[in-house]
Formats: C-alpha cells, structure tokens, sequence
C-alpha cells in the first residue's frame, strides 16, 4: 500500500463549516494510507504539489486568480479535485435579493458551473444519469431533502445524475426557473486531471447565519442524513484517490 497524499479545504460562510469537515476527515480516515493536511483557504497551493488529489466544501470563498492559475495547471498535469456543495458559488447581498457575480470567469471555467440560486430546502428526486459510470453503478434513482443547486453551466461537463426544476428560488435575483434539467454529480475533464462536482450536502448549525439569525433554531443535515449520500461521498473519494 502507498501513501496518498490529499489537501482539505473547508471553509465559508452560511454552512456548519466544522460539521462538514468532521465529517470528511473520517470519510478520509476510512483510508489509513491516505495522509490528509486540512486549510481554511486556497493560499497554500504549493502543497497541492505533494497531493493526488483536492477536496473543497466552501461557500463563497474562492482563490485569487494566481492561485487558481495554480489549481489549474496542477489539474491538467493529473491532479483530482472533489468540489461538494458551494464551491462555486460567488454570493452579493443586494435590495434585489441575492446576486451571484460572474467576476470569476478562470474559477467557474474549471469547476464547469457556476452557483446561481437555490429554492427553499425541500424534497428532490436525483435521476441517475449514467448507470455504467463507477460513480453511480448500482444505484437507482433516489429521494433527498436538501438545498437544489441551480447553476449555469459554464464550460464542458459530463453528468451521471441530475434532477429537475421548475419555480422560484425565492430570495435570489435570478429567482425564476423555467423546467430545467439541473447537474447534481458530474465530471469536468481537465488534461490529465479534472474536477468531480457532487452539488448536495447543505448543513446548517445554530450559529452559522449570525446576520439573519443569532441562532438559528433548527439544524440543517439534509443530504447528510442519507446513507445515499455518503456513499456517493465514499465513491467520489475512490475517484479521487485515482481508483
């Protein structure tokens, strides 16, 4: 057995930030060869350098254009990068509602969406896309409550499961959604490397929107409550992993 090395970066705003790294690192422990150094931004990418592979659970907090520079060519020499929930998402508070600016083009080229709005937390029915695919062999078509990402796609992809949607994502300024088929697990292929993007696993704790709410009264686990979803977690680190 030889020993892998991985770099997590768990951080950001409105989410249990310390819920969902727990949770990762003992996903990650499952491997004991796997040796995992954990940050709470994207500065040190000299240390992908020494990594297999990348795994991001963040809300609005992206590298600097160098530092995505980085990521990027260190995704084109091999590198693998597991992208969960809002690693794609640039969030702005306005009169109108939330926006989500399109000022980082090189970021969202790369992760191949970009965060545009989410409906209320509710039920979702996730579509398998491709069956043949490792990610998704053996599993049929399943329910989860959780918070819908409605993205725009933004470069090349290839989707194994989606859902649908069609309503308002109320709050947002692109609040209105015609019938869509939304990307909730898919590839972005980068030379050698690329991203796999896994859009479920909102997580809220009580103090986590001090804005809105001092405390908020009801802990959010959502996808996190389904063994689905962490088996979907398990697998994409085996992706990850080069497996």
């Amino acid at each position: 057995m030889t020993r892998i090395d991985a770099h997590l970066i768990a951080a950001g705003k409105y989410h249990d930030i310390d819920f969902a790294r727990l949770e990762l690192l003992k996903l990650l422990a499952e491997h004991p060869h796997i040796r995992t150094t954990v940050a709470h931004d994207y500065a040190d990418t000299d240390r992908l350098a020494a990594c297999r592979f990348l795994v991001t659970y963040t809300c609005d907090l992206v590298p600097t254009p160098a530092q995505t520079a980085a990521i990027g060519a260190w995704l084109e020499a091999g590198g693998r990068w597991l992208a969960l929930h809002g690693t794609n998402s640039i969030l702005e508070f306005t009169d109108l509602g939330v926006a989500t600016p399109e000022t980082r083009p090189d970021l969202m080229e790369l992760l191949g969406t970009q965060f545009k709005a989410h409906p209320p937390i509710g039920p979702l029915r996730v579509e398998i896309a491709d069956r043949a695919d490792p990610l998704t062999a053996g599993i049929d078509d399943f329910d989860v409550v959780d918070e819908l990402y409605l993205t725009k796609i933004t470069a090349p992809i290839r989707t194994v499961a989606h859902t649908r949607f069609e309503g308002e994502a109320t709050g947002f300024v692109d609040a209105h959604w015609p019938d869509t088929i939304v990307p909730v697990l898919y590839y972005r292929d980068l030379g050698a490397g690329g991203v796999l993007y896994n859009t479920l696993g909102h997580c809220r704790g009580h103090f986590d929107v001090p804005e809105i709410m001092p405390f908020w009264q009801h802990p959010e686990r959502c996808a996190w409550n389904y063994p689905i979803y962490c088996e979907l977690l398990r697998r994409g680190l085996r992706w990850a992993m080069g497996a």
